[in-house]
Protein backbone atom coordinates (compact mmCIF):
# COMPACT_ATOMS: atom_id res chain seq x y z
CA UNK A 1 0.00 0.00 0.00
CA UNK A 2 1.01 3.47 -0.96
CA UNK A 3 -0.24 6.64 0.78
CA UNK A 4 0.46 10.18 0.88
CA UNK A 5 0.38 11.84 4.34
CA UNK A 6 0.21 15.85 4.98
CA UNK A 7 2.30 17.99 7.02
CA UNK A 8 -0.19 20.70 8.75
CA UNK A 9 0.85 23.38 11.34
CA UNK A 10 -0.85 22.80 15.15
CA UNK A 11 0.05 25.78 16.90
CA UNK A 12 3.91 26.17 17.48
CA UNK A 13 4.02 22.31 16.02
CA UNK A 14 3.23 20.36 12.67
CA UNK A 15 0.97 17.27 12.68
CA UNK A 16 0.91 14.70 10.51
CA UNK A 17 -2.32 13.78 8.66
CA UNK A 18 -2.87 10.40 7.56
CA UNK A 19 -5.31 8.78 5.45
CA UNK A 20 -8.06 6.76 7.08
CA UNK A 21 -7.09 3.76 5.25
CA UNK A 22 -3.52 4.27 6.45
CA UNK A 23 -5.30 4.81 10.49
CA UNK A 24 -7.31 1.14 9.67
CA UNK A 25 -4.28 -0.91 8.96
CA UNK A 26 -1.89 0.47 11.45
CA UNK A 27 -5.72 0.03 14.37
CA UNK A 28 -5.11 3.64 15.70
CA UNK A 29 -7.42 5.88 16.16
CA UNK A 30 -7.28 9.68 17.25
CA UNK A 31 -5.07 10.29 20.97
CA UNK A 32 -3.77 7.49 20.36
CA UNK A 33 0.45 7.48 20.18
CA UNK A 34 2.83 5.92 17.42
CA UNK A 35 6.18 4.90 17.37
CA UNK A 36 8.74 5.85 15.14
CA UNK A 37 11.87 4.29 14.12
CA UNK A 38 14.71 5.26 12.46
CA UNK A 39 16.09 2.53 9.95
CA UNK A 40 20.05 2.22 9.03
CA UNK A 41 19.10 4.13 5.45
CA UNK A 42 17.74 6.99 7.05
CA UNK A 43 14.08 6.02 6.35
CA UNK A 44 11.66 5.69 9.31
CA UNK A 45 8.84 3.44 9.84
CA UNK A 46 5.71 3.67 11.97
CA UNK A 47 3.47 2.05 14.58
CA UNK A 48 1.26 1.84 17.14
CA UNK A 49 3.44 2.80 20.38
CA UNK A 50 4.20 -0.26 22.74
CA UNK A 51 5.42 0.48 25.83
CA UNK A 52 7.50 -2.43 26.63
CA UNK A 53 8.78 -2.34 23.61
CA UNK A 54 10.03 1.09 23.75
CA UNK A 55 11.57 0.62 26.88
CA UNK A 56 13.37 -2.31 25.10
CA UNK A 57 15.04 -0.46 22.40
CA UNK A 58 16.18 1.77 25.06
CA UNK A 59 17.73 -1.23 26.86
CA UNK A 60 19.28 -2.25 23.91
CA UNK A 61 20.33 1.11 22.41
CA UNK A 62 22.21 1.56 26.21
CA UNK A 63 23.79 -1.66 25.55
CA UNK A 64 25.36 -0.57 22.31
CA UNK A 65 26.26 2.44 23.38
CA UNK A 66 28.35 0.87 26.13
CA UNK A 67 29.90 -2.04 24.60
CA UNK A 68 30.32 -0.45 20.86
CA UNK A 69 33.95 -1.48 21.06
CA UNK A 70 32.79 -5.03 21.86
CA UNK A 71 30.45 -5.17 19.02
CA UNK A 72 32.61 -3.54 16.51
CA UNK A 73 35.31 -6.70 17.67
CA UNK A 74 32.63 -9.01 16.57
CA UNK A 75 30.91 -7.39 13.60
CA UNK A 76 34.51 -8.25 11.68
Amino acid sequence: MNAKAKLIKVGNSTGLVLPKEVLARLRVEQGDELHLVERPNGEFTIGKYDPEFARAMELAEEIMHEDRDILRVLAK
